[in-house]
């Protein structure tokens, strides 16, 4: 890790708002989350995480199938690029941290 990385922090309420923020879309069963791929549930869970992207500034783009792709450009233009992804719906009894990203 360089020292420009060793400062990086995670907000833990902004997670944490984040999380129960995206578990009121789709409520299942037990407190759990049903939002399944190309429902409502599962189209209202992207748009909230398209905001989110926009509010920090990031560029979104969606392919044919629907995948979503946040862009924040960095501060060193020589640097390699990061790639993480994961989803955003979940199995039809899936838990509210069943689709973090």
């Amino acid at each position: 890790m360089t020292a420009q990385g060793a400062n990086l922090r995670i907000n833990p309420a902004r997670l944490w708002d984040s999380l129960m923020e995206m578990a009121t879309i789709g409520p299942g069963i037990a407190g759990g989350n049903n939002r399944q791929t190309l429902t409502d549930a599962d189209s209202a869970g992207r748009h909230l995480f398209a905001g989110w992207c926009k509010a920090a500034g990031m560029t979104m783009g969606v392919d044919t199938m629907g995948n979503m792709f946040a862009t924040r450009a960095g501060t060193d233009p020589d640097a390699l690029p990061v790639y993480m992804g994961s989803h955003l719906d979940t199995q039809p009894t899936g838990g509210k941290y069943d689709w973090q990203v």
